[in-house]
């Protein structure tokens, strides 16, 4: 063993050398060759919060959940081969504390691990088709942290909206400024469907101009509801603009709604609003401002009844084109006692601050 040992090191070492790789193409290079893509990254946090809940968890979210401590939120990779035609196909891996977030009901929880996407595809010039698991098109920010303006996820992201499907979506560029997509699967964040109906998704994509665009996207199906399968709705509206090279703006709107919501009978309707304003300071450097409202009236996202507003302060600092950090100041508040005390009572806000390191490759 130790013998083999050795050999594999001496190997490797000398494959390392110019001579051999300069005839023996590389993985990345063998990759490209055959249209692979392949990137990923590294996300870790420091968070901490003012407020403490019996479960050690900061009240309300459903991602940078710790109190005080280090993390890693996430290691993401992802495969893809998507032609311009043909077939082709693309898989995304998740590993770390996200990754059990995102995790659709179906699949093993807890073990910090999450296949986000998995679809083959096949693209005709304006028509493509995706067969498989997929993100969801609702909402303006993704699962990716890298991909977001802050760190902590918003109130509507975390509370308001699916993150994942499974079925079948189908997309039709109208024109270089409108595109359509429809699509048909398991419901919210199913990974197999737990009631006899199918789920509808819808996009329209509008952007006329390069520097200015409005989604509106929605879902409609069955979903498990106080013991009975009623219909789910959500609607919402994604629209953003470049006001210059520096200032950018983003606006969010959700309105949903489930029949046999409440309990005792009656149905529940939920609905929030999200404001980003972003600008580079530099280069390298950009400050973005968030501000949400989010009225859950009838308690059926978050358990209780309340208008939950929050507004968030992050600068981000790329070191290089592979490394971001982000410092963030993050303030919460509701109507209702909502938050975790340390001495066990609840409280109407709550204040958090968290550092993030991100590598990308």
């Amino acid at each position: 063993m130790k013998h083999t040992a050795k050999t594999l090191l001496a190997s490797a070492m000398f494959l390392g050398t110019g001579a051999v790789s300069a005839q023996t193409p590389t993985l990345g290079e063998v990759l490209g060759a055959s249209g692979v893509e392949i990137s990923g990254y590294v996300d870790t946090s420091y968070t901490y919060s003012d407020t403490y809940s019996s479960l050690g968890r900061v009240t309300g979210r459903v991602f940078d959940t710790q109190r005080n401590s280090f993390n890693v939120n996430m290691i993401g990779l992802t495969m893809s081969k998507l032609p311009a035609e043909g077939f082709g196909g693309a898989v995304v891996l998740n590993a770390g504390s996200d990754a059990n977030v995102t995790a659709a009901a179906g699949t093993d929880s807890g073990d910090e691990f999450d296949i986000q996407q998995a679809y083959v595809a096949y693209a005709d010039g304006a028509f493509q088709v995706q067969f498989g698991k997929f993100a969801t098109l609702i909402g303006a920010e993704v699962i990716e942290s890298k991909d977001n303006w802050n760190f902590s996820r918003s109130i509507l992201f975390g509370s308001a909206i699916p993150f994942t499907h499974t079925g079948v979506r189908a997309s039709y560029a109208v024109s270089d400024a409108v595109t359509l997509t429809a699509g048909v699967n398991n419901g919210w964040d199913n990974l197999v469907d737990d009631n006899a109906s199918k789920s509808l998704e819808f996009q329209v994509a509008m952007a006329p101009a390069d520097n200015w665009f409005v989604n509106v996207q929605g879902m409609v199906g069955d979903e498990e509801a106080n013991g009975k399968d009623e219909s789910r709705t959500i609607i919402d509206v994604v629209a953003g603009i470049d006001l210059s090279d520096s200032l950018s703006l983003l606006f969010n709107a959700d309105f949903g709604s489930q029949d046999n919501g409440v309990a005792g009978g009656g149905d529940a309707s939920w609905t929030g609003y999200a404001g980003y304003v972003s600008y580079k300071l530099s280069d390298k450097c950009r400050l973005t401002g968030r501000y949400e409202y989010f009225d859950d009236e009838d308690r059926f996202r978050t358990g209780t009844v309340q208008v939950w507003e929050e507004a968030t302060l992050t600068l981000a600092h790329a070191f290089s084109d592979h490394v971001e950090v982000r410092g963030e100041v993050r303030r919460d508040w509701s109507d209702a006692k909502f938050f975790a005390k340390d001495d066990g009572t609840l409280g109407k806000d709550q204040t958090t601050v968290a550092v993030e390191a991100i590598f990308m490759f």
